[in-house]
């Protein structure tokens, strides 16, 4: 069964790090693109760092410097490893098989108090 399942999510102060993890059954991360994604309430969501599997890596402009996104192959599993956290980044994080995998996670919150 094709899934993605994210933890890690929390309550953190703004300066403070969380490392969230996206863990892949049915499918092999090294072969796909994949992606984080989050939305803030009443904001659409937005796309955050991406992740090809010849290790190619985006990030979004707001996240640059701070988020990284890499992949744990003996795992199955893709992280993104965000510090320096603001209130603003607070929302609900997503992974995302992009392709050739089409699949989302459930989602992850994650709130930065200021």
């Amino acid at each position: 069964q094709v899934r993605l399942v994210e933890s890690g999510g929390g309550l953190v102060q703004a300066g403070g790090s969380l490392r969230l993890s996206c863990a892949a059954g049915g499918f092999i991360v090294e072969s796909n693109n994949m992606a984080w994604y989050r939305q803030a309430p009443g904001k659409e969501r937005e796309l955050v760092a991406t992740i090809t599997p010849s290790d190619n890596t985006k990030d979004a402009d707001s996240v640059k410097g701070r988020f990284t996104i890499s992949r744990d192959n003996a795992e199955n599993t893709v992280t993104l490893q965000m510090n320096s956290l603001k209130p603003e980044d607070t929302a609900v994080y997503y992974c995302r098989g992009i392709s050739p995998i089409a699949v989302w996670g459930q989602g992850t919150q994650v709130t930065v108090s200021s």
